[in-house]
């Protein structure tokens, strides 16, 4: 596993927009967070481009994330929002810059691509995590700025927890948001053997969306020696039901049939402040403690 070197003051950083662009407002607020911490703030030339839905064309999209990459100067990486499009690049970057100075890269939703891609060619530890709003900008710092293992503790009230299966489980914390991880399949999934699968996602349609993507990971044999499960936020889904079923008996349908531990409730993803947790350290998921520990993705 690769581990980028922790984020101190005065180190530059770099905002690009991989995915979806940004309104300018948020931007500029992303940059104030990040000032903050006493980090020098640099925008990617195109973070604020449009083509469609995505921040500018591919191209341009991917030579600001590998040119962040490339800088020797340029400490961390964040993705402005996520959105759609870095699917269409992720395959693209500069793995070999990434190998030679591992760097640490922030962001969610669609940036699971990245993520993902990142972990399946380099091995490199990330953050599933964005700076909007205090409490989830101060976890992210927390996870960039200190080499200590952080612990979640279960939300007790997350619809989530009624899915737990006990146990515990101890592997590579892999995953992000559930969509995006299941259209990987064939595509650049990184193999889930060993690991512990971290899934969250905002409801679009319906339950059924999620049967679906569970469905396709299972079948397609992408969750073959998985060591656990640690459910996020799942939010839009705590008061619809579906002909009788909701969320929980979902998960209990899929997940239940793979005999490994589940935890549910852990305070990520879509949704008002969320907390953030690094991607690809060793995990301990641990269901009677309520708790998934995580160690440090940068040293």
């Amino acid at each position: 596993m690769l581990l980028s070197p922790r984020v101190r003051p005065g180190d530059r950083v770099r905002l690009v927009s991989p995915a979806s662009f940004p309104s300018p407002e948020l931007l500029a607020e992303s940059a104030e967070v990040l000032r903050g911490w006493g980090l020098v703030v640099e925008v990617g030339d195109h973070a604020l481009d449009q083509w469609g839905y995505m921040a500018g064309r591919d191209e341009d999209r991917l030579r600001d994330l590998n040119d962040a990459f490339r800088d020797p100067g340029v400490r961390a990486v964040f993705a402005t929002r996520g959105g759609a499009g870095a699917y269409r690049i992720a395959d693209r970057i500069d793995f070999d810059a990434v190998r030679a100075d591992p760097k640490p890269v922030v962001g969610f939703s669609d940036i699971t691509n990245v993520h993902l891609a990142l972990w399946r060619h380099c091995r490199l530890a990330g953050i599933h995590g964005f700076l909007a709003g205090r409490r989830s900008a101060a976890a992210t710092r927390s996870l960039l700025m200190s080499s200590e293992p952080v612990t979640l503790h279960r939300d007790p009230g997350a619809m989530a927890v009624a899915a737990e299966v006990p146990g515990t489980a101890t592997g590579n914390l892999v995953g992000g948001h559930l969509g995006t991880i299941a259209h990987a399949v064939g595509v650049g999934l990184p193999s889930l053997a060993g690991a512990i699968l971290f899934a969250e996602a905002e409801r679009a349609i319906g339950i059924g969306q999620i049967d679906r993507q569970l469905t396709q990971l299972i079948r397609s044999g992408s969750l073959r020696g998985l060591r656990g499960v640690a459910l996020g936020r799942f939010p839009g889904f705590d008061d619809y039901v579906d002909r009788g079923w909701n969320l929980v008996d979902v998960f209990r349908d899929r997940l239940g049939a793979l005999d490994v531990p589940v935890l549910g409730g852990i305070d990520v993803g879509h949704g008002s402040e969320p907390l953030s947790v690094p991607l690809g350290p060793i995990a301990v998921l641990d269901t009677d403690a309520g708790t998934l520990t995580v160690q440090p993705a940068v040293r």
